[in-house]
């Protein structure tokens, strides 16, 4: 016996035109409602493989580890002879500060959701929902200028090598958007085995590194007239210690770059393997895990941070920092071609271009993840932001327009990078304040909004320093929030439910009725009086020529959160003076009473009646309610719902209205 994956195609059905397959492999794995699919080439969470993670760290490593390829040099130009200081107030702030802040993250958001949906929990309603758009902004500007910098210094490393030909020379656009389209490629293919592809390249990445670092620390300190240069500087040009410690501090934020990482580290936690006694509620393995992950690479990068912002400040000359100079984005290949020949230089080089390269993946990857996790679910997202390949363009187009604007070039890019990367520390740092607060823990609250007060300083110097990455920031925000609401427009009319329970009582409500339709009374649940619920049920008899005898069902939607889109709705037989009530809880009251109408149609075999009274008031205003508030004119709005969701009219709930 044959077992079929799928039924035969009928010879005789027309095959489908350009256009329907063309609109079929662009919709292929549309994610579904809850936005909770992987990524392209990701299986469901439940068959999804885990990995140790220190395999996971090198899905992290390779945004995190990569800024190796441009931080020294950039340190360097922005801080001079003071750099090594400077990066010594980074790499504080990377343990003492980032570290501790995204160990607690990873216990509180272990899904992988990350600072953002902490804060919104602590922020319901349309607040929140506002404040998780402009996060979202933020977060798209650190990920997309993670893929055009990443994409440019790759580009400049390539263009650089002694071996590259020479009409490449000037090239840096087109190179990088050839990356860019490339990079685009893959995942319109499927993006799969991405953890193992991250582990050959951290491994081979940071072996290099090692290499590099060791050479270079061996020359430094030969050269002793180097180091005595550089300390000469040092004490001539601030003299004074204490100014030369304020300066460091001034300098630090235009370093922030290297505190890129812990972000990505968070969101990629489901991946990480956990222990047997894990409980989806509380895996404490995979919380376990992912700590050492976080702790393990903040460790390994600020080793690499101190030791490089040394080296290469010593063995550098100035001039070369600077545009157009050999070490300007690439000091540390400059040194690797300097000192160990342009053999390894070019091995080095060749490293660092996958490794830059794979960021902007991981990058992309991130996107991808974030975008369905939280658009969808709050009706802000057209219906094509849930497939993966319509989101892969959009975000490939706007990388080729920030990769125009700024002509490839890294430096240029850094404040806008920066700033995505501080915004999104700086809201994990006040997440777990109040999260610490709301907890009552008076020191750890104490400790967590120092941390919060440096980063906001850091965030504010940045913006103040580099004011183009909050104005880039502004555009994707701006979008992000104008689209949203578009969208929430546009979709107010789709059924919000996405499960339907009734519980027994109110089953028992209608076992009564066993044949004939089911008449079911719309109530306010804000006058709850025997008087009202007479007055509504007198009005519905007179008003619809009902029998007077007519024993007929209420049905009452309680509003919590308007904001909320999709929803589990939750329907409880309740007895109040006397009357029968379906009592159900949700975010608006015209979406959730089709929802309910349907499911009673669909688990009774009757078809519901539902009798509406006329809404006052301003039509206009009534809309506004609707769209914000979850109310405005019910009958009307109710009545469309089920048009779009039944448009078999024979199948539809009836709407009576007097």
């Amino acid at each position: 016996m044959t077992t079929l994956s799928r039924p035969p195609a009928d010879p005789s059905a027309p095959r489908p035109g350009a256009k329907a397959r063309f609109r079929g492999w662009l919709l292929f794995g549309l994610q579904d409602s809850k936005g909770i699919h992987q990524g392209p080439g990701a299986v469901s969470d439940s068959h999804l493989k885990k990995h140790s993670w220190w395999q996971v760290m090198c899905l992290t490593g390779v945004d995190y580890f990569s800024t190796l390829g441009y931080q020294p040099a950039i340190a360097a130009l922005a801080a001079g002879v003071i750099s090594p200081l400077a990066t010594l107030v980074l790499v504080a702030v990377t343990l003492f500060g980032a570290l501790p802040v995204y160990r607690r993250v990873a216990g509180e958001s272990h899904r992988g959701e990350g600072s953002i949906a902490m804060l919104e929990r602590l922020m319901p309603r349309w607040g929140g929902k506002l404040l998780v758009l402009v996060l979202l902004g933020f977060a798209a500007t650190d990920f997309m200028i993670t893929m055009t910098l990443s994409a440019a210094d790759a580009t400049a490393h390539a263009i650089q090598n002694p071996f590259a030909p020479g009409w490449l020379q000037g090239q840096n656009v087109p190179v990088t958007l050839f990356l860019l389209a490339l990079l685009a490629a893959v995942f319109l293919r499927g993006f799969k085995e991405a953890i193992g592809v991250a582990v050959v390249l951290v491994t081979a990445y940071l072996g290099l590194n090692v290499v590099v670092v060791a050479t270079t620390i061996v020359e430094a300190f030969v050269h002793h007239v180097a180091v005595a240069d550089w300390w000469q500087a040092l004490t001539t040009s601030h003299g004074n210690p204490f100014m030369v410690v304020g300066i460091a501090l001034l300098v630090f934020p235009k370093l922030a770059l290297g505190l890129s990482g812990f972000e990505t580290g968070v969101a990629v936690m489901p991946q990480v393997s956990g222990g047997p006694d894990d409980t989806e509620d509380n895996p404490v393995g995979r919380i376990a895990g992912t700590r050492r992950l976080l702790t393990t690479a903040a460790v390994i990068m600020s080793s690499f941070l101190i030791t490089t912002s040394f080296t290469t400040v010593i063995l550098i000359p100035e001039q070369e920092f600077q545009p157009g100079g050999q070490a300007n984005g690439r000091a540390l290949a400059f040194l690797a071609h300097e000192y160990l020949g342009h053999g390894f230089g070019t091995a080095y080089d060749i490293s660092t271009i996958a490794i830059l390269w794979f960021a902007g993946a991981s990058a992309m990857a991130g996107l991808l993840n974030l975008v369905p996790r939280y658009l969808p679910r709050y009706g802000m997202a057209p219906g094509w932001a849930r497939a993966v390949r319509p989101l892969v363009l959009v975000f490939t187009l706007i990388g080729f327009l920030v990769t125009w604007l700024f002509e490839a070039d890294v430096d240029a890019q850094g404040g806008a990078y920066a700033t995505g990367v501080l915004v999104l520390m700086t809201s994990a740092a006040v997440a777990v304040t109040l999260s610490a607060r709301r907890r009552q823990q008076g020191k750890r609250t104490f400790g967590f909004g120092i941390i919060a007060v440096v980063f906001i300083y850091t965030t504010v110097a940045n913006i103040f320093e580099r004011p183009e990455g909050i104005r880039i920031a502004g555009f994707f925000i701006a979008g992000i929030i104008v689209i949203s609401l578009l969208s929430r427009v546009l979709r107010s009319f789709e059924l919000h439910a996405t499960h339907v329970h009734l519980d027994r009582q109110a089953l028992e409500f209608m076992s009564t009725t066993l044949s004939g339709p089911i008449g079911i009374i719309a109530h306010e649940p804000l006058r709850l009086t025997a008087e009202a619920y007479r007055d509504k049920l007198t009005s519905a008899i007179e008003v619809s020529h009902l029998p007077v005898d007519y024993q007929a069902l209420f049905l009452e939607v309680i509003v919590d959160d308007s904001s909320d889109f999709e929803t589990e709705l939750e329907v409880h037989g309740v007895t109040r003076h006397g009357y029968p009530i379906l009592e159900v809880h949700a975010p608006v009251v015209p979406n959730t009473i089709a929802s309910v109408l349907l499911h009673i149609r669909d688990v009774t075999g009757l078809m519901p009646h539902i009798y509406f009274r006329w809404t006052e008031g301003n039509p206009v205003m009534n809309l506004l309610k609707f769209l914000f508030l979850g109310e405005g004119e019910i009958a009307p709005v109710t009545r469309e719902v089920l048009r779009e969701a039944e448009p078999d009219v024979t199948r539809r709930p009836w709407v009576h209205v007097g």
